[in-house]
């Protein structure tokens, strides 16, 4: 007798890619840089259009400084908002979301940004083989727990990996993505942490700065541009120095449009 699984309506929803951000365009790309939205830690409720629209802007202003090289991005659509525990469910859409990427655009490099929990997502599904970096905006880890497994950092060896949080951050708390970036370094010597003075989770008081300093480094990654000389700098130095280097106002004015 064949036995069927019930399906619920979280079972019927699949993650998606959308369409490419910012006129990206696709018959050539060069690179993909797949954005990963913020989302809960318990949840079963679908995916917030709110996280999805807050990572447009980041979005199109990657798309514009790579458009030379051909970058394309796409925000993933989870499906739905929650981490919710051993399911890692925005980990495991992320890592569909790069076999996605490679089904599609072929044998081209990938990184990874996420906000929050998306950060998070971002980390975990690093191992995949197409990936070549990370980009954490306030990432959402969990306390030590002498009970569980620490946050893994093994997969992030081989890839070039930036955290980035503000000082002020009130719902993602800024010294645990710190003592996560201590862990990863030892692991992987290409790692390096900003801190942004008095910025909360959003990163909106630098929002040009963070921009600026995400396309520096995603292009960097993907296309072997020189990167600036703070993201050399922190890269090179040894714990604590390059995991607290401050974001400075005015980071990248130039590279702005």
């Amino acid at each position: 007798m064949a036995h069927f699984a019930l399906v619920g309506p979280s079972d019927a929803r699949r993650p998606r890619l959308g369409r490419p951000v910012g006129g990206s365009r696709t018959s050539a790309a060069g690179g993909v840089v797949l954005l990963l939205p913020d989302g809960e830690p318990v949840s079963g409720r679908r995916a917030s259009t709110r996280a999805h629209a807050a990572m447009l802007p980041l979005g199109r202003a990657l798309v514009r400084a790579g458009r030379a090289e051909g970058l394309v991005a796409h925000v993933v659509r989870y499906r739905g908002r929650g981490w919710n525990g051993a399911d890692a469910n925005l980990a495991e859409d992320a890592g569909w979301a790069v076999s996605e990427a490679v089904r599609r655009y072929g044998d081209v490099p990938v990184c990874l940004v996420g906000h929050g929990l998306g950060a998070r997502a971002a980390l975990r599904a690093a191992g995949h083989g197409a990936v070549g970096a990370v980009l954490g905006l306030a990432p959402w880890l969990p306390e030590d727990d002498v009970a569980a497994e620490p946050e893994a950092v093994r997969q992030l060896v081989g890839r070039r990996v930036l955290l980035v949080h503000g000082t002020n951050d009130a719902r993602t708390d800024p010294e645990l993505s710190f003592r996560f970036a201590e862990r990863a370094k030892k692991a992987n010597r290409d790692t390096c942490r900003f801190e942004v003075h008095s910025d909360g989770h959003a990163l909106r008081q630098y929002a040009d700065e963070v921009r600026a300093l995400a396309a520096d480094f995603v292009l960097g990654a993907l296309f072997a541009r020189p990167v600036a000389r703070p993201v050399t700098d922190a890269m090179a130095a040894p714990p604590p120095l390059g995991l607290r280097m401050p974001l400075a106002a005015g980071f990248g004015g130039s590279l702005r449009r």
